[in-house]
């Protein structure tokens, strides 16, 4: 390959990069095929993840609008070129698409293409993804492709480090799934151990009031007393379980408004005052969302649970180019260094690292008698 000027090694470098920075799997495609188009400058690029039935799992496109998009409608699942490296798995630079035998048209909304080139991404012998690129912005030759040697070459380097990132991603996305079932299986013990040891109780107190009811009514009338207080304790625990047991739904509602929710159902399942604030943060990247959350959830579980607090405060919001999720309790606290010691850590090192999972950092400020302060800040928003 002829030796890449530095703007090209510069351009190079920005894509493996930006392919890096990314964990979730949907964001590590659309990079990958940005990042394509701009190094080749190509008026279009995509990219395609299969399935196991010869179609496409997953199928994103840059250059394109989300109306062009959305008029062209469904991507057949056996469409012409595009079945054919599936199939074939191998490079194809063509100058005219549309004269190839396999090109079997497209929708009138479709964009016009000419000069086309597309290559396997590969992870060993598997191919778990293809890159396409068409339209590239220079000067034809005359019944030649604007796509060289060159491109390929360079456009094959591309696709060995977006094989290295894609499968990173995945792994990622499936250790996370295996973390959250997990916290699943700890939040279901904690609900058991809590609730049984809540109706054990209760049990007792109603027998206790039953064999008192006849000689000592006043007595019998305390018992009772604090058998509601005792329902009514149960109650909170199974409600403040089943809502950090449910997915959360950020996907649909985002952030600012997840935390809301839960916010409000926790404030309404336990004695303590639980407010939430959020101001001018806008969407995140999946993964930064998914550690914001999971952080105050991990909180909001030491301070409700643990510290007694009587209020718990949750605010959101935008700091330069960072966003800051902070919760702030005036419960007992504690004194960091000694929990370390002790080998107990409330969650702590879980709480960091997700914070460094996705480049943020983790504060705490606690002393005994103080309350406690868990500041996450994370990059974007």
């Amino acid at each position: 390959m002829s030796q890449v000027p530095r703007s090209g090694l510069a351009a190079v470098s920005s894509a493996l990069l930006a392919m890096s920075r990314h964990l979730e799997v949907r964001d590590v495609l659309k990079t990958i095929v940005a990042s394509a188009r701009e190094l080749l400058d190509a008026q279009y690029a995509a990219l395609g993840v299969p399935d196991d039935h010869g179609g496409f799992a997953q199928f994103v496109v840059d250059g394109v609008s989300d109306e062009q998009w959305k008029a062209i409608g469904p991507l057949p699942r056996q469409h012409g070129i595009l079945a054919a490296m599936l199939q074939e798995a191998r490079v194809e630079r063509l100058a005219d698409v549309r004269e190839d035998p396999r090109f079997e048209g497209w929708p009138s909304t479709h964009p016009e293409m000419s000069d086309f080139l597309g290559l396997p991404i590969r992870d060993g012998d598997e191919v778990i993804g293809t890159l396409f690129l068409a339209n590239k912005n220079c000067d034809k030759p005359e019944g030649g492709c604007g796509f060289t040697q060159d491109d390929e070459e360079l456009l094959s380097i591309l696709a060995q480090h977006a094989a290295i990132a894609l499968t990173n991603a995945r792994l990622y996305e499936r250790s996370r799934e295996l973390t959250i079932a997990e916290e699943r299986s700890r939040l279901a013990h904690e609900l058991h151990d809590a609730v049984a040891q809540k109706l054990f109780s209760l049990r007792l107190t109603a027998q206790a009031a039953a064999a008192l009811v006849d000689r000592d009514p006043s007595r019998a009338k305390g018992e009772l007393q604090q058998v509601a207080a005792l329902a009514a304790e149960a109650a909170d625990e199974l409600r403040a379980a089943v809502v950090e047991l449910r997915p959360a739904a950020l996907d649909e509602d985002g952030l600012v408004n997840t935390l809301r929710t839960q916010v409000q159902v926790l404030d309404r399942a336990h004695t303590a005052r639980v407010t939430f604030t959020g101001r001018g943060v806008r969407a995140l990247p999946a993964a930064q969302e998914e550690a914001l959350l999971r952080v105050a959830q991990e909180a909001l579980h030491n301070a409700l649970r643990h510290s007694g607090a009587r209020h718990v405060d949750v605010t959101l919001h935008k700091n330069g180019a960072a966003t800051v999720l902070r919760i702030t309790d005036d419960g007992t606290g504690f004194d960091p260094t000694a929990i370390r010691r002790a080998g107990r850590h409330l969650g702590l090192v879980s709480m960091r690292d997700r914070a460094s999972g996705v480049g943020g950092r983790l504060t705490v400020e606690s002393a005994p008698g103080k309350g406690t302060t868990i500041e996450m800040e994370a990059p974007g928003g």
